[in-house]
């Protein structure tokens, strides 16, 4: 079970790095150096703090999504239902 947190941790900091490089970094640190490109007829940085950001996110929430099915499936014959205690859930070791 160890693995599967480790990875799933794993993942989470990735997205979340991406999320704030495009979020804060895109949207307010780089607008300045963004805005010199255009993206529909509007400057880039301005459509980062405006639109880009939130597309991003859910594109993560997405992936996120796929990404833990994957890892789900991986680990789902780690622990067999004789391991899991049945008043509380829990794996014996």
């Amino acid at each position: 079970m160890q693995g599967y947190w480790r990875k799933n941790v794993t993942i989470m900091i990735v997205l979340l790095a991406i999320w704030a490089f495009v979020g804060l970094g895109c949207g307010v640190l780089f607008a300045d150096w963004l805005n010199q490109f255009k993206l529909g007829g509007f400057p880039l940085g301005f459509w980062f703090a405006q639109q880009g950001s939130i597309i991003v996110f859910i594109i993560l929430i997405l992936g996120y999504a796929i990404l833990l099915n994957r890892l789900d499936d991986e680990y789902s014959g780690e622990t067999s239902p004789e391991d899991v205690t049945p008043t509380t859930g829990k794996v014996e070791e």
